[in-house]
């Protein structure tokens, strides 16, 4: 649905984005992720033709460039704040991008926005301005929808609504690309994350893959701690001590429970220990500083 390719996007002659390429397939919800100042919205905005770029974006195997945004025909998108007019009500801010009635009605009653949206949006509060900017991103059926940080001022009702209503649209075959600081939040929905830092990608993996990496650690508790611990120096098992107990790679489990069974130590505990979708992503960025530090 969405074709990246050897993206540079340019801020007068400075390189912002560097060599970026990703795809985001039909149905596929991808995670664009990122320390301040990565390059997130840029991206983004690259994407819907609104910067100086070189490379090639395509969506729907059509391309976009300055001059031609017919390929975004099928793109819903909000980025960084909601267009919105304040002067005017809810419904007549809709009106302006809608169309299909019909459609317009189905996303206001999805977003269960029908109490205030005759209301003029500048009485909205933060949150309620931020369902209507989605509400624009979602009118007309897009194929593609672009979110940034679309979780902002919403409560956690709110929150979930959206996270349902993102899988639904999903599962019907639209693609999304978000960029959230919320991770847990963007955890629950997204297929695919791409993390961004300093305008490069240095991450892009199908969530999965990330589900197990939180638990590639095992914790151990024996009913003899110190003759374990003993027993894993001898035969050089790399093991991590954290408090009362043992942690050790899970590609190591079956040698330890047998070196275990051999010396006749008894196993009271043998647990997976997960590191959050927060951790590792931390992990990762303090990996690449470090890396960039010893260049």
């Amino acid at each position: 649905m969405l074709k990246v390719s050897h993206m540079d996007t340019f801020i007068g002659r400075k390189r912002i984005i560097k060599d970026v390429s990703f795809q985001v397939k039909p149905g596929a919800i991808v995670g664009l992720i990122g320390p301040n100042g990565a390059g997130k919205t840029t991206i983004m905005k690259t994407i819907l033709g609104l910067t100086k770029f070189t490379g090639t974006v395509a969506v729907d195997d059509q391309p976009v460039t300055e001059n031609n945004h017919a390929a975004l025909s099928g793109v819903g998108a909000l980025i960084e704040h909601p267009a919105i007019y304040p002067f005017l009500s809810g419904l007549e801010n809709l009106k302006l991008y809608s169309r299909d009635s019909d459609d317009m009605d189905h996303v206001i009653n999805l977003l269960q926005m029908q109490t205030y949206i005759d209301t003029k949006s500048k009485d909205y509060s933060l949150g309620m301005k931020q369902k209507l900017g989605i509400a624009i991103a979602f009118l007309n059926r897009p194929q593609l929808i672009i979110l940034d940080e679309p979780m902002n001022g919403l409560d956690i009702e709110a929150t979930i609504s959206i996270r349902k209503i993102i899988k639904q649209y999903a599962a019907q075959g639209a693609s999304f690309l978000i960029s959230s600081h919320v991770l847990g939040e963007l955890q629950k929905v997204m297929t695919k994350a791409i993390l961004i830092t300093e305008g490069k990608i240095i991450v892009d993996k199908p969530i999965s893959e990330f589900n197990q990496l939180s638990h590639q650690q095992y914790k151990i508790l024996t009913e003899n701690m110190d003759q374990t611990t003993q027993i894993f120096k001898d035969n050089r098992i790399p093991i991590i001590k954290s408090d009362d107990y043992l942690l050790i790679k899970h590609d190591l489990l079956f040698q330890v429970q047998d070196l275990l069974y051999a010396n006749h130590v008894r196993l009271l505990e043998l647990s997976p220990r997960g590191m959050s979708f927060e951790q590792i992503i931390v992990g990762i960025l303090e990996k690449q500083r470090r890396q960039q530090h010893e260049k």
